[in-house]
């Protein structure tokens, strides 16, 4: 069997990921798998990685596994997104681990392992991914989603957030979200922002946010994009505008099931090539990670990354 690179995240949920890995690395030894595992030390520091690991196998063929949140594996992804030998893993080990979701990836670490340890065919799919051009870092990668607004505004506080350090303890981490959510919703203003998509122009006065998905959830858990595909080529785009706030707490509140979308306020587009400008720079995120700020060019890349999967088809969720 070839070897597999491990990225872990110690730092993950408040630290616990450092648990799992000890018990993934006992899982390891006892069947005798050869494997090399790296710890990150800082943010960005897993893309380092990953893309050192990709550069040094010239083009041979392996398997990267983030273990952490979703923000350790956006990181990798953008680390290896440029390596077409390189097939990605991950084993859930943070707050909100959206990608397990959307992507049928197991829960438990250890069934996780056992995905990434059995690498047939039938596990390897090839899934799309967004691209983003923008001044700050030129151009990052997202496998989930990204946003500009209000949804960006929550993801950086609630990443920089003490009370997640404090729920992570109890399992609660991805309540922050839920409780920065409401926190933000009192003080945030509506931003003027203009999207074309595929050529055609949309221009919004007061928009809250614009999500781009590829596949249907975000922010730990919410069914922000239901009809969203990761293999199908495109992105759906979901606008938020000329809601008022108390009406945007029941959008809230039905997005966990994807019934958010009956609200007239909520606007969805399909599209494979995107872009969102502003009159004032308004703050963006990819996979919940602060990015910069508009304006954005975004574009979807079809069937550019090879992940591990449960299921032959990704675009069905776990239930």
């Amino acid at each position: 069997m070839e070897k597999i690179y491990f990225i872990v995240n110690p730092n993950a949920k408040n630290g616990s990921c450092r648990e799992i890995w000890r018990k993934l690395e006992g899982e390891l030894e006892t069947m005798d798998i050869p494997y090399l595992a790296f710890f990150t030390e800082r943010a960005g520091h897993a893309e380092e990685l990953a893309g050192s690991i990709a550069r040094k196998l010239s083009g041979r063929q392996a398997t990267i596994a983030a273990v952490g949140g979703d923000g350790t594996l956006h990181e990798v992804v953008n680390g290896a997104a440029s390596y077409p030998n390189i097939i990605v893993g991950f084993i859930p080990g943070g707050s909100g681990n959206d990608f397990s979701r959307g992507f049928a990836i197991p829960k438990k670490a250890a069934e996780a392992l056992g995905l990434v340890i059995d690498q047939s065919n039938s596990r390897i799919c090839e899934i799309d991914i967004g691209k983003i051009q923008h001044k700050e870092l030129h151009e990052t990668y997202f496998m989930n989603n990204m946003g500009v607004g209000f949804d960006a505004a929550v993801a950086k506080e609630s990443n920089e957030s003490r009370m997640k350090l404090l729920l992570n303890r109890v399992s609660l981490g991805r309540l922050v979200y839920v409780y920065i959510l409401a926190k933000k919703l009192l003080t945030f203003r509506t931003i003027p922002i203009h999207i074309t998509i595929e050529g055609k122009e949309f221009h919004y006065n007061d928009a809250w946010f614009v999500t781009v998905s590829n596949q249907p959830y975000y922010g730990g858990g919410m069914k922000i994009a239901p009809g969203a595909l990761p293999d199908d080529g495109i992105l759906d785009v979901t606008v938020v505008h000329r809601i008022s706030r108390w009406k945007l707490l029941l959008v809230f509140a039905s997005v966990f099931w994807g019934k958010h979308t009956k609200f007239k306020e909520v606007v969805q587009y399909t599209g494979k090539s995107i872009t969102i400008e502003s009159t004032e720079p308004v703050l963006a995120h990819a996979d919940g990670e602060a990015i910069g700020h508009t304006p954005l060019k975004i574009d979807a890349c079809p069937k550019a990354l090879r992940i591990l999967t449960e299921k032959n088809n990704p675009g069905i969720p776990r239930s």
